[in-house]
């Protein structure tokens, strides 16, 4: 069953080529030779919205039983067993096709077992994931729980448009990863059941064939054919922001659950219903017309702590974890402020290599000066930049090599070219390295401490982490949230390290994670993982900071209006669209609808 590798630029060099030799091979017709100038032949009307999907698993999930027969521990899932190995209050197991794994602990009563489940990469590739998994009592030496893994899924739209000079114009849109970007398609010729995917400049990019109105196209490192059908005009389609092509919009306030969240409406926290409809409206009406049509997939809004927007679009769900990207790196922030709280002998003023090389002698001076401040602020000076493609320690030289399973290792080896704290760069290993410190000074894995510290303080469900290959928590980017919890960790610094009456983080932390440190970007300044930016509100300066993460996905906090705003979209690599709900949807619809104080 194949598995979808990370999405980055390194790698898209890579399948770029493969797919250019493994499509044209699969379909390449040598009984109708194509030449450019030569006019294509249509045989049927290629007009109108296409769709394809591959679901690659994975195929363990549903109910697991651990449990105690004839002397031995056993755990059976899915159809497959295996031996338990119980050692004081620890329980762990792997699946012998190293399908799933599992390590938890019994409770202080032997009541259940609080523990990860962690799904496999399969076998083309791909990521680890760690996901809390609890385990209640079915009975004597008996326990049970509910695996739901991460779904691995592929989804393609084409929409085909006959243009006036009578080419079939088509692009690509790809919810999962932005893919559309990447292959550049820009029109379509049929010869009889041949097809070809061409770009701007008339270069092939895939050939495909039409057999009974399904379209098959071959696109290697992507698991293989895709087998394109119809999307019948008027019908209900994900493509479209709200299933159709239009639909009128209508406020309702949302859906109370028992995750934490009080609810409310907009009237009741001092937002204009009309403007709040506005904006949805105008999501809803996203013009569908080219791959860089803003995509946004959810936005959610609280105020004054209560929950009183929650709408999703293309299909996106309550239920459905998203793709945080680079926004999870404000999640090694927020962990490590919570194990400062609850006693980890750690601190911004941490070496670094003391930490991670106790043992190391006749370290350069600038590793020696090394702090987890720097990591966490972007200012390490290690040479790692994942703006240049040539920097070693740029993030996709590290995680998309195969050489050295050992990334912390590889990010202790880098130069230094510059101090510590001279001035940020934005590299995702730093982060990741930070996770790392805060693992060794607490002897604990980052999975386990991130359910004890913050997932279960926030109610918080089925999240995934993702992890290196050697089962390291991966903290710079890439962890799946379900959108009402990710927006917690806004509230929760909203409220000064609270939740319900718990502290979960120091207020100090809280104050120190988000003040302005150093330039990052446009108009933006950089925290402890965190950003900070200025907005003018009602003749005003206002201050906001926010989880910022690729493909536009934000958890933004604004202290002055008592305000949280989470958006969730996948204009991934996707330039202006990519930041347009800081810098567009938030100054024109977002602050517009906070109502002055009476």
């Amino acid at each position: 069953m194949a598995t979808l590798r990370p999405f980055t630029a390194e790698y898209m060099k890579h399948v770029t080529r493969s797919w250019l030799v493994a499509g044209a091979a699969a379909f390449l017709l040598a009984a109708a030779p194509w030449q450019r100038s030569q006019p294509a032949r249509s045989t049927s009307d290629l007009v109108g919205l296409w769709r394809a999907k591959r679901h690659f698993g994975p195929d363990v999930r549903g109910r697991l039983v651990v449990e105690r027969a004839r002397g031995m521990w056993r755990a059976a899932i899915a159809g497959r067993e295996a031996t338990v190995v119980v050692s004081r209050d620890t329980v762990s197991f792997r699946l012998p096709d190293s399908s799933g794994a599992f390590t938890g602990r019994f409770d202080a009563r032997r009541t259940r077992i609080v523990g990860q489940w962690v799904q496999s990469r399969g076998v083309a590739g791909g990521s680890m994931y760690s996901t809390p998994l609890l385990l209640a009592a079915c009975g004597s030496e008996c326990f049970f729980g509910n695996v739901v893994p991460l779904d691995e899924e592929f989804t393609l739209y084409m929409k085909v448009t006959r243009r006036p000079d009578g080419t079939l114009g088509a692009f690509i849109r790809n919810p999962e990863r932005n893919l559309g970007r990447r292959i550049r398609l820009d029109r379509i010729e049929q010869d009889g059941a041949a097809v070809r995917w061409l770009d701007a400049k008339g270069d092939l990019i895939f050939t495909g064939v039409m057999r009974d109105d399904v379209m098959s196209v071959y696109i290697g490192n992507r698991g293989g054919t895709y087998d394109f059908v119809r999307v019948p005009a008027g019908s209900v389609s994900d493509f479209y922001p709200t299933g159709r092509p239009t639909a009128a919009y209508s406020y309702a306030p949302p859906r109370a659950e028992n995750d934490g969240w009080p609810v409310a409406t907009v009237e009741q926290v001092g937002l204009s219903r009309e403007l709040v409809s506005a904006f949805m409206q105008a999501l809803a009406n996203t013009p569908d017309d080219s791959v860089g049509s803003l995509q946004v997939h959810g936005i959610l809004i609280a105020r004054h702590g209560k929950l009183v927007v929650e709408e999703y679009f293309h299909g996106e769900h309550a239920d459905k974890p998203h793709d945080t990207r680079s926004a999870a790196k404000s999640v090694a922030a927020v962990l490590i402020g919570a194990a400062m709280h609850a006693g980890v002998k750690i601190g911004p003023a941490t070496p670094v290599f003391s930490v991670m090389r106790p043992a190391a002698r006749d370290l350069e001076p600038r590793k020696r000066a090394l702090t987890l401040e720097h990591l966490l602020t972007m200012s390490s000076g290690l040479d790692c930049d994942d703006n240049q493609d040539e920097s070693p320690g740029n993030e996709d030289n590290i995680t998309q090599q195969d050489t050295n399973p050992d990334w912390y290792r590889m990010i202790l080896d880098l130069g230094m070219i510059r101090d510590p704290g001279v001035h940020a760069v934005y590299c995702s290993i730093n982060p990741h390295l930070a996770g790392g410190v805060l693992s060794r000074a607490a002897h604990r894995p980052l999975p386990e401490m991130m359910w004890d510290l913050v997932g279960e303080p926030l109610q918080m469900r089925h999240y995934y982490m993702p992890l290196t290959p050697l089962g390291d928590a991966y903290m710079g980017g890439g962890m799946r949230f379900r959108p009402r919890d990710f927006m917690k960790l806004g509230q929760l610094y909203l409220n000064g390290g609270m939740w319900h009456g718990r502290r979960v983080l120091a207020e100090d932390w809280v104050r120190r994670s988000t003040q302005s440190r150093y330039p990052m970007g446009r108009d933006n300044t950089y925290g402890y993982l965190w950003w900070v930016r200025e907005y003018s509100f009602q003749g005003r300066t206002i201050r906001a900071y926010f989880a910022s993460g690729n493909g536009g996905n934000e958890v933004m906090v604004f202290p002055e209006l008592d305000l949280v705003l989470a958006s969730y979209g996948g204009n991934y690599s996707d330039g202006a669209a990519n930041w347009a709900t800081v810098r567009e949807l938030v100054p024109r619809y977002v602050l517009p609808a906070v109502l002055p104080q009476r």
